[in-house]
């Protein structure tokens, strides 16, 4: 009697938070320099997400890669991020890139505009894993901005 017991109260709960569908990815926004010094450049951006679910999940990045000026400079790789339910969220991508990579680019016009503009093109392109339950999916990521330097 206990164990039926038992077993239907975790049916129910199975029953009742279930994964309906996958969080929906919504965004990369907000990509711009946090920190820039005469060694580095530290470029952040946000990964929006929306969780309809009852029950949360975690989301993990996949070696986002980050272009500037169409040039691979770094990547971001963070730990298990804890996915909220029912709510919406973003993950923070952040990276540092070396200031002498970035104005080394290897066309004369991509450098030379850059150094005059203090704009560089910034891209993120990889993916980030939602697992939960032993369910995965993965959204890709592509997303390019124009970002003004301040050195």
């Amino acid at each position: 009697m206990k164990r039926t017991l038992v077993l239907l109260i975790i049916c129910s709960t199975f029953i009742r938070c279930s994964v309906k569908e996958k969080p929906q990815f919504i965004r990369v926004e907000n990509i711009k320099v946090l920190e820039s010094t005469s060694r580095y450049v530290t470029f952040t951006a946000d990964a929006l997400f929306m969780n309809p679910n009852d029950i949360g999940g975690e989301l993990k990045t996949d070696e986002i890669k980050v272009f500037v000026n169409d040039n691979e400079m770094a990547s971001v790789s963070t730990e298990s991020f804890k996915v909220p339910a029912k709510k919406e969220f973003s993950i923070p991508l952040k990276t540092k890139v070396p200031t002498d990579s970035i104005f080394s680019n290897k066309s004369i016009g991509g450098l030379i505009g850059s150094l005059f503009s203090r704009k560089v093109k910034v891209q993120y392109k990889g993916a980030i894993v939602y697992k939960v339950f032993g369910f995965s999916y993965t959204y890709n990521i592509d997303k390019t901005e124009d970002v003004k330097i301040k050195l």
